[in-house]
């Protein structure tokens, strides 16, 4: 046999049957475990509005004591009607103008009234929009390094093709130009860092805005490439989006790789790399640049004096605590989950707590 549900609506008509039927107060009460107060208090209750009386009533205050009067909320919502292009401040400084005997509320109390009554314009997040950087000139090898991505292009196996190029700004060194089948990251970071072992560290980067070398929704547009350069002690720049000229020997370079080595292309990704280490050699040693005198870029170049070494963990010493940042970018203190950016992902950061939570 199933068991029957019984709530306390329930028990309160038993209750006032059991008194309707002429039994005693007291003995009632006894019998269901009240007072004789709350016994009044039922019965009562169902001979003012019987039995609706009996229902659950709401245990909300009839009044808050932090709740702003409903006039001065009206006050508040004629002023904004009036003055649409009115904010929070101005119509609190006019409520304090036109009613000085009343405690005027927090600015944050007026736009919460505007905002709940849709009264309040959310204005778009502006996104990072990258506008360049400060752009320097090397007067010696290894100052200055320019990196960028020429045009794709379609192989004979009808698989798109993106060569990655470096550059010497002084020299014209050609350090690499390596043909991949896309541009993320990952093979980016091997390029780089055989070139670094084979040529050292220089002292900045010019690049342009795009993937891999930044990343639109970060801090700084910084993307994971350009934080590794930045750990390695290489200073980063970005020409202005729509400016080419500012890496005009780097575009140049592209002209000439562009002419006698990508035309025709060849038919798979060996053959085309065959064909760029062969430009590679003939365009340092044997191709005379007319900037350099007639000079070969081989003849003008020196390799760096700063060697590659891995970059170290770095220390924060003037920061509570050090953290490592998540596969995901974000920071985890506690149950806290704060969103950084994947840029810095598996990087450790320095946080400092400026005030409570």
């Amino acid at each position: 046999m199933p068991w029957k549900e019984c709530g306390p609506m329930d028990e309160r008509l038993k209750f006032v049957a059991r008194l309707l039927d002429g039994q005693k107060m007291s003995v009632v009460c006894r019998e269901f475990g009240i007072s004789r107060v709350t016994g009044y208090k039922i019965f009562n209750r169902y001979k003012e509005c019987g039995i609706d009386g009996l229902q659950d009533r709401s245990r909300r205050p009839y009044r808050h004591a932090n709740r702003l009067p409903f006039q001065i909320e009206r006050t508040i919502l004629q002023l904004k009607k009036k003055y649409p292009s009115w904010g929070a401040p101005k119509i609190r400084d006019k409520l304090i103008r036109e009613f000085p005997t009343f405690k005027p509320p927090a600015k944050s109390t007026v736009h919460a009234i505007l905002d709940r009554h849709g009264l309040v314009k959310r204005r778009r997040k502006r996104r990072y929009k990258a506008q360049g950087t400060h752009l320097t000139t090397a007067h010696q090898p290894n100052g200055l390094w320019c990196a960028d991505y020429k045009g794709e292009f379609m192989l004979g196996n009808k698989q798109y093709c993106y060569p990655l190029t470096i550059t010497d700004f002084n020299s014209r060194y050609l350090f690499a130009c390596e043909g991949l089948d896309s541009t993320k990251s990952t093979f980016a970071f091997s390029v780089f860092e055989r070139v670094f072992k084979d040529f050292g560290l220089p002292e900045s980067i010019r690049t342009d805005n795009g993937n891999p070398f930044a990343s639109p929704n970060a801090f700084f547009g910084l993307s994971r490439l350009s934080v590794w350069w930045l750990r390695l002690g290489i200073n980063i720049e970005r020409i202005k989006p729509g400016h080419p000229e500012q890496n005009g020997r780097h575009e140049r370079m592209h002209r000439t790789l562009k002419k006698e080595a990508t035309r025709p292309a060849s038919f798979n990704f060996l053959q085309q790399q065959e064909r760029f280490d062969a430009f590679i050699n003939i365009y340092n040693n044997e191709r005379p640049h007319q900037s350099l005198g007639g000079k070969y870029p081989g003849d003008v170049y020196t390799p760096s004096r700063r060697v590659y070494k891995p970059p170290q963990e770095p220390e924060y010493p003037y920061h509570d605590r050090t953290i490592q940042v998540t596969n995901c970018g974000r920071i985890c203190i506690g149950r806290r989950k704060i969103s950084l950016s994947r840029s810095f992902a598996g990087q450790h950061v320095g946080i400092r707590e400026v005030s409570d939570k």
